[in-house]
């Protein structure tokens, strides 16, 4: 059984979602992982928030103005009017619900329901076009066995044990079809697996099944060398290692959830990389070989803030660096890179809604400086810690960039430099005369 997940973009309107119908209809048997519909997610966040604040009226506004693009979508969708019926009846039943929260305060778990209701509405409607065009299907409800613990991790076990429960009732289906990115957490409330986590979804669902594959399917052929809204001609990269594809994703390649790579590698599924609009293509496959050495891909990741400790008393004290992770990990923030000296330490992080109380914390250690506006650079490829002058290669090729940080070493398939954020661009570009 093969995995399928697509995007947003892939079923971001009615005549993408009829072109999905060749890609899936083809007697294997899979399990259709899919996203909300294009901008829906953004726009029930919208009217959460203008609840929250109070705007009452305006999140009506909000709610009835997307409510009319899913009419217009099913109109475009279902030939039939039985069909077209059903599809309003779908649509008035989900924001119906949707509207049963405006004038209410509005809790953490209230919003996730809300949220959830774009990944339900677009698999309904999904599979209620396959039974119009005579293809069976089966709709399996995600919240029936994805589950996170309480530290927002997916609970392995569970999702395999419910899921082959799920499966077992239908034996003789070969299509079937759930939401990515919605879960329930460990007290049974309806979560997620956060932003783009409908990549997530497919690969844990892949490691429960022990699939033959996950295919990634959305609106680019593959995982490229370089950010294409940056670099003319960017090429997909044909094969990547585990190692290369995670390091790709988590410093900005959004092709891929960050997260997603690890549940494929641990049970060695591959991960197809594919476009929705230009099947034909290649795209790019994730797997536990790779082909080639060097500088692959260059990726970057934005909104970067560095934290240097400066303490000529207490650095080289045992225990010193401990303390200082131990103040990131009170606030569960994560730590990008890390440099030391032999009176400071650097650290930075993306995630800084706690960054107040941390560098108080840390004032307690020493004199604490801090740098915003921040991007990191990276370098991937195979090897590249054990090849032989690929560090002067890269560095000599930013030698007119101030460099901030440097990491190296720490992985064999990563170099990261850390600039100001106006500099970026800059370096993507003079990097990618070494890709």
């Amino acid at each position: 059984m093969k995995i399928l997940k697509f995007g947003g973009t892939s079923v971001g309107s009615a005549s993408r979602i009829k072109k999905l119908v060749s890609l899936i209809n083809d007697n294997q048997s899979k399990i259709i992982v899919l996203s909300a519909i294009s901008g829906t997610t953004n726009e029930l966040v919208r009217f959460s928030n203008l609840i929250n604040q109070n705007e009452y009226q305006s999140a009506q506004e909000c709610s009835q103005n997307l409510k009319r693009q899913y009419i217009e979508l099913i109109d475009e969708l279902f030939s039939s009017n039985e069909y077209k019926n059903k599809g309003e009846e779908i649509i008035n039943h989900h924001f119906s619900f949707i509207d049963s929260y405006n004038f209410k305060a509005l809790n953490l778990f209230k919003e996730k329901t809300i949220l959830a209701q774009g990944e339900i509405l677009s698999t309904t409607l999904f599979q209620h076009y396959l039974t119009e065009c005579k293809i069976e299907s089966v709709l399996l409800s995600a919240l029936n066995f994805m589950r996170i613990d309480e530290n927002g991790e997916p609970k392995q076990a569970y999702i395999e044990e419910m899921l082959s429960k799920e499966l077992s009732q239908y034996q003789n289906q070969t299509i079937f079809i759930t939401q990515g990115f919605i879960c329930r957490n460990s007290f049974g409330e309806i979560d997620n697996l956060k932003r783009g986590g409908s990549d997530y979804t497919a690969t844990l669902i892949g490691a429960a099944i022990k699939a033959e594959e996950v295919q990634i399917w959305t609106d680019i052929d593959g995982m490229h060398n370089n950010d294409p809204r940056i670099v003319e001609n960017t090429k997909p990269i044909e094969n990547l290692s585990y190692d290369e594809a995670a390091e790709l994703a988590y410093f900005g390649a959004k092709i891929l959830h960050p997260s997603s790579v690890q549940p494929a590698k641990e049970k060695g599924i591959p991960i197809l990389l594919k476009n929705t609009l230009e099947p034909q293509k290649k795209g790019s496959k994730i797997s536990g070989q790779t082909q080639g050495s060097g500088v692959k891909a260059i990726a970057s990741k934005d909104n970067i803030t560095a934290i240097k400790i400066k303490s000529d008393k207490m650095l080289m004290a045992y225990g010193f660096i401990r303390k200082v992770f131990e103040v990131f990990e009170s606030y569960k923030t994560p730590i990008d890179m890390i440099t030391t000296s032999e009176v400071s330490v650097s650290v930075t992080i993306d995630k800084t809604d706690s960054l107040i109380q941390i560098v108080n914390e840390l004032k307690n250690y020493g004199e604490v400086e801090v740098d915003e506006n921040l991007s990191i650079v990276c370098v991937v490829g195979n090897f590249i810690s054990e090849s032989k002058g690929y560090a002067h290669t890269i560095f000599q090729s930013l030698k007119d960039i101030p460099i901030r940080m440097i990491s190296y070493g720490g992985s064999k398939h990563n170099i990261s430099v850390l600039v100001k954020t106006e500099h970026k661009n800059q370096c993507q570009l003079l990097l990618n005369e070494i890709v």
